[in-house]
């Protein structure tokens, strides 16, 4: 593959012996994406039945809803830190763990209360989950190949969210339509809910079939296996010695990341301001909206839940659709363009849903659009998530694992990592009073932030495709 950076060898590289061996790794460790994706999917299906079994209003329905991101924030803040002193791997199997737990605690819950605080301990697993996984892809991916891999992640995310609809859909049919309808003792939701232990059981057991990371095995010492790994995911053809010799001068030039060391003459360093802006950008524009309410979205303006439930798993087609192209043109075209066009895409889109909702006739649970209007804000909603899904749902996971300094990457992802939570938070509480409010002016202030990320790519982010990351630092 040819590259216009200023590193076209390291563009090029050896293809590796066993490219099926590292792909294999590689969606081992997005498998956290895809539990992010299933459990933002999933409780997608239940919010209806939820409000309705604890008779909550809609800003506690947002609390329960969105309290898992609080959790992703912590999660995500401190995965960096016990990354470093315990390894990739067994950072991903607590948050195996965690989200297992959350998974059967959340389908068997007492109450609001309990069933938020099940929700928040598996948010904490997610958002460890969230940093390992592009951290651990871009320290053991080939550089020829390391765009396409560390895309991986938001692959992950979009299948989660395709399967949940499916496992949701199926579960609905079972009980006959009804989001409470009893099946085997439980009612539909719960099952919904349940059925997330799968994914986090085979993240568990997964993790312990892919190697440590070559930079963590040298920091400890473990050069000879670092050697060993680094034969495996980059071919026979390279040097491994070296490649190992190459990582351990930049680390030895490192030093343990710390929160002071991303600190710089306005709060933070400009690149971890970057990293954020990145993050708060991707989900300002409103994507978790769509996968968390649609079927609550499609019901508000007068379709049945079972319509509802087809329509929110035609998005995650479309969704796995735009994945799959930015998969194949991260590495040709680059990062920075393709942000670019998603920017003007989603704009584009979010202001036609806002106008379409604007003709929303109706109140209570009798509300409508008329059908011109309908058609044209469900072609919209397929229309931003595909933007979305083909730039910033794969551009922003993959610079993430790109722009940071080595010295400083594991807590400046981490950083990153947790504004893109928190941003996510707000978006998620605040939608179901947003919707109450306006739906059109919930949509308009969601363009509007599309619309200002384009001049933030122009300014701010530069193009890291082709380049190894001890250039990059």
């Amino acid at each position: 593959m040819t590259s216009t950076s200023p590193a076209p060898q390291a563009a090029k590289g050896p293809q590796p012996d066993h490219l099926g061996h590292v792909i294999f790794i590689t969606a081992a460790a997005a498998m956290g994406g895809f539990l992010f994706g299933y459990d933002s999917s999933v409780i997608n299906g239940a919010t209806v039945a939820i409000q309705h079994r604890f008779d909550v209003n809609a800003d506690m329905l947002g609390w329960i809803i969105a309290t898992a991101l609080l959790g992703c924030a912590v999660g995500a803040a401190l995965a960096g830190r016990i990354a470093d002193h315990i390894g990739r791997i067994r950072c991903m199997q607590i948050a195996a763990v965690l989200f297992a737990a959350s998974a059967i605690g959340s389908a068997l819950p007492f109450a609001a209360w309990d069933l938020t605080l099940w929700r928040l301990i598996g948010g904490v697993g997610i958002g460890m989950a969230s940093v390992i996984g592009p951290a651990y892809i871009a320290e053991v991916a080939p550089p020829a190949y390391r765009g396409r891999l560390a895309s991986f992640q938001q692959a992950a995310i979009v299948i989660g969210i395709a399967v949940s609809q499916l496992v949701n859909y199926g579960i609905l049919t079972l009980a006959d339509g009804d989001q409470r309808g009893q099946l085997a003792g439980l009612e539909a939701w719960q099952w919904m809910l349940g059925v997330m232990v799968v994914p986090a059981v085979l993240y568990g057991l997964l993790s312990f079939a892919i190697p440590e990371s070559p930079r963590y095995l040298i920091s400890v010492g473990r050069v000879a296996d670092a050697k060993k790994v680094l034969t495996e995911v980059e071919g026979t053809g390279i040097d491994a010695h070296a490649r190992a010799a190459e990582i351990e001068d930049a680390m030895r030039r490192e030093h343990k990341p710390s929160f002071k060391d991303l600190l710089g003459k306005v709060g933070f360093l400009p690149i971890v301001w970057i990293g954020i802006g990145l993050s708060v950008f991707q989900q300002l524009v409103g994507i978790n909206v769509i996968f968390y309410y649609s079927n609550q979205l499609w019901q508000s303006i007068g379709h049945d839940p079972t319509s509802s439930f087809l329509y929110s798993f035609e998005t995650s087609i479309v969704n796995i659709i735009g994945t799959v192209i930015a998969m194949i043109f991260v590495d040709r075209i680059g990062r920075k363009p393709l942000a670019l066009i998603g920017s003007a895409g989603m704009a584009i889109a979010l202001f036609t849903m806002a106008w379409a909702f604007s003709y929303r006739t109706g109140s209570g649970g009798n509300v409508s659009l008329p059908d011109a209007q309908g058609l044209i804000a469900l072609i919209a909603a397929n229309g931003f998530v595909l933007f979305f899904a083909l730039s910033w749902g794969v551009v922003v996971w993959v610079l993430l694992g790109e722009i940071f300094p080595g010295r400083i990457r594991a807590a400046a992802l981490g950083v990153a990592a947790s504004a893109q939570w928190l941003a996510n938070f707000a978006i998620t509480k605040t939608f179901p009073s947003m919707s109450e409010w306006s739906l059109t002016g919930s949509y308009i202030i969601y363009g509007a932030f599309a619309a200002l990320s384009i001049p933030f790519v122009l300014k701010f982010v530069r193009e890291t495709k082709g380049k190894t990351l001890e250039e990059m630092g």
